[in-house]
């Protein structure tokens, strides 16, 4: 019997993607991220300096287009950036949006977090806030930005995100006027795996403090001042050291409706497994939008931790990070999404 009940014990803990701490969880394939985010805990940093750093290497990177400078451009061809940094101890939070001209996002955010008593800055004072605390304006234009910008104009402006608008915005570029509003908007949304592949991360040391960010160049073609999920606490991420942390990526625009790494934490502090927390605020977002693209990891402070997404064409497994004591290396992982 005691036997059975230990192999038991381990099969429950490979099923709920049990772990040492400390621990590094991110989304995607980002070993280079993943990888930087440890060193930071290795060499003593705090589970804030690895989420920092981790988040920082994807935007030097520029991970898959969709992080960092030189991505999504938007409706005028400039690329914005998005991120945040929660701390779980004190749950401070700093935030920027519609950032311009600053590379480093999420050093910005923490520089909100650390250095203001406020939790988000957007648009240009967020901008004009970096360069004040020493972050060098740059231009976040790349040839490979402006390429996609001349082929959206040379192809009309398609796809765009603009409805109840004239002229018609499925065959015109702008201006554009107000319309008459629908009762129903029956356009189909325009989601491709490549414009959603947010970084987000979860730190957790071994002492259990817990740190949550994300970084994001957004939506590729995006209306000029759009804000996703990414930087919006409880969406993008939620940390809570008492709990443990989620991290978002997908369809922003439906997905911070729903505040999943908000539900998961508080899912997690209920009692439910990382994986059974993930899988239910997937469920929740899926019983309004049974098509919508998106994933969430969750990890708590025991050292769990799991991952789940909805299935959808282009998104049948969901691929994410892992590192430990036990790894030693970056691992990669993934989900089959349901």
């Amino acid at each position: 019997m005691g036997v059975s009940l230990y192999f038991f014990f381990l099969m429950l803990c490979f099923r709920l993607g049990q772990t040492s701490l400390p621990l590094v969880i991110n989304t995607w394939p980002f070993k280079s991220a993943t990888a930087a985010a440890w060193r930071a805990l290795q060499s003593g940093g705090s589970v804030l300096d690895a989420v920092e750093m981790g988040c920082a290497r994807c935007e030097v990177e520029q991970c898959d287009g969709t992080v960092g400078f030189g991505g999504s451009p938007d409706e005028t061809g400039e690329t914005t950036l998005d991120a945040m940094i929660m701390n779980g101890n004190t749950m401070e939070v700093g935030a920027v949006a519609d950032l311009r001209r600053i590379k480093n996002a999420i050093g910005v955010a923490r520089a909100v977090m650390e250095r203001t008593e406020h939790t988000m800055l957007v648009g240009e004072s967020a901008s004009v806030f970096a360069e004040n605390m020493g972050f060098v304006a740059e231009d976040l234009t790349t040839n490979k930005s402006l390429n996609v910008f001349s082929q959206w104009l040379k192809g009309n402006c398609q796809p765009n995100y603009r409805k109840n608008v004239s002229p018609d915005p499925s065959k015109s570029c702008g201006p554009y006027g107000p319309e008459a509003v629908r009762t129903q908007w029956n356009g189909e949304r325009h989601v491709n795996i490549h414009s959603h592949d947010t970084i987000g991360m979860i730190a957790i040391d071994g002492d259990g403090n817990v740190a949550a960010g994300t970084s994001t160049n957004g939506l590729t073609h995006k209306v000029p001042g759009r804000v996703g999920d990414s930087p919006i606490i409880g969406a993008g991420a939620y940390a809570d050291s008492s709990a443990g942390a989620a991290a978002a990526t997908g369809d922003g625009d439906i997905m911070m409706r729903f505040l999943p790494s908000y539900l998961a934490v508080e899912l997690m502090r209920n009692g439910a497994n990382p994986s059974a927390a993930c899988k239910s605020a997937i469920s929740r977002i899926k019983r309004h939008y049974s098509d919508f693209f998106g994933a969430i990891i969750c990890a708590n402070t025991t050292g769990h931790y799991g991952a789940a997404c909805n299935n959808v064409p282009s998104l049948t497994q969901f691929h994410f990070m892992v590192e430990t004591a036990e790894s030693d290396a970056p691992v990669l992982k993934s989900v089959a999404c349901f």
